[in-house]
């Protein structure tokens, strides 16, 4: 009985394979690889009673090698999610890929002796980075009487720079330099001269008048040169070469200003005594107290624009938080 069976499917067998078409043996002499890789060929029987050992059940792909092998589990990509650059998610923080020119932008703010900083940068190669930065920040005090002067002091900072960041050896050091293509900072003040309060210009005593007490402002200007070269240097990127959004940057260095420059303007009516018997207004320019107060006033200026030509250069130092990301 059981040989009978296995006449019948060895006959059945027999019979689908002549009707099945011949498979064509491509050029490298391999056997054809399936459309459906599930699909299985159970070899011949050749076991006891014709019926075929379990492991004579193979898959078509194990006849094969070369390129048509079966392929690995291993083998097969894993599964991305949509958009991700997989070479980029692994780049540590000290990191060597390559930014292509204007892929990513960056930016940051901070806080610097040039004031509140906004801070916009981009790649141009690997190991340049371009960065325009613009500063703001002002601030007025209240009244405040020394000796019988009122002040009202007033900050104000604005400029606006560009500059080219090298990372040498495409690491996070920096040197940096550019330059301050438009700078309005300046420190000014105004003041009033309490009547009959002395004050001395140039060691000379004066008193200001009851009946127009002398008042004045002075602005001490931080912008002579135009535009003012910019040098510094600094740890941390502006512009991550990874896939990273937050960097901290830091920053050190100078800005060449020129000497300050120092102005004085003055207003009102002047005495050489406490009775107030020898005055002249300031506006006066005839009246030999008018002269005199003057003539003391630019002595005491040109003292003061001696000692400022030693400071010529303004210092800068930075610590950034910046936020980048690809554009393209």
């Amino acid at each position: 009985m059981t040989n009978w069976i296995a006449a019948i499917a060895s006959a059945a067998f027999l019979t689908l394979a002549a009707l099945a078409p011949p498979a064509r043996a491509q050029a490298t002499g391999h056997a054809r690889q399936p459309s459906d890789p599930r699909s299985m060929l159970v070899w011949p029987p050749d076991g006891p009673d014709g019926v075929a050992p379990a492991e004579s059940t193979i898959s078509r792909f194990d006849l094969l090698d070369g390129p048509e092998a079966k392929p690995s589990l291993d083998s097969l990509p894993a599964t991305l999610d949509p958009g991700a650059d997989p070479e980029r998610e692994n780049v540590p923080y000290s990191a060597q890929w390559h930014q292509q020119p204007f892929s990513r932008i960056a930016i940051g703010a901070d806080v610097s002796p040039l004031g509140i900083g906004i801070h916009v940068a981009t790649p141009l190669d690997d190991h340049f980075d371009l960065r325009a930065t613009g500063n703001f920040f002002g601030y007025t005090t209240g009244r405040i009487e020394v000796d019988g002067f009122n002040i009202v002091g007033n900050v104000h900072l604005a400029s606006l720079g560009t500059s080219v960041d090298f990372y040498p050896w495409n690491s996070v050091w920096r040197v940096s330099g550019g330059l301050m293509l438009a700078n309005g900072n300046q420190f000014s003040a105004i003041s009033r001269v309490a009547t009959g309060t002395s004050f001395t210009v140039n060691g000379q005593n004066y008193y200001s008048s009851n009946a127009d007490p002398v008042n004045g402002s002075a602005v001490l200007g931080l912008n002579t040169v135009k535009p003012a070269p910019m040098v510094s240097f600094g740890f941390g990127r502006f512009v991550p070469h990874s896939n990273r959004h937050w960097s901290f940057p830091t920053e050190f260095g100078v800005v060449y200003m020129g000497a300050p420059t120092f102005n004085v303007n003055v207003a009102g009516t002047v005495c050489t005594d406490k009775a107030q018997t020898i005055c002249s207004s300031l506006s006066d320019a005839s009246n030999p107290v008018a002269i005199e107060f003057n003539q003391s006033l630019q002595g005491q200026l040109a003292r003061w624009r001696k000692d400022l030509q030693e400071v010529q250069f303004y210092p800068v130092f930075s610590y950034s938080v910046v936020y980048s990301f690809n554009i393209r």
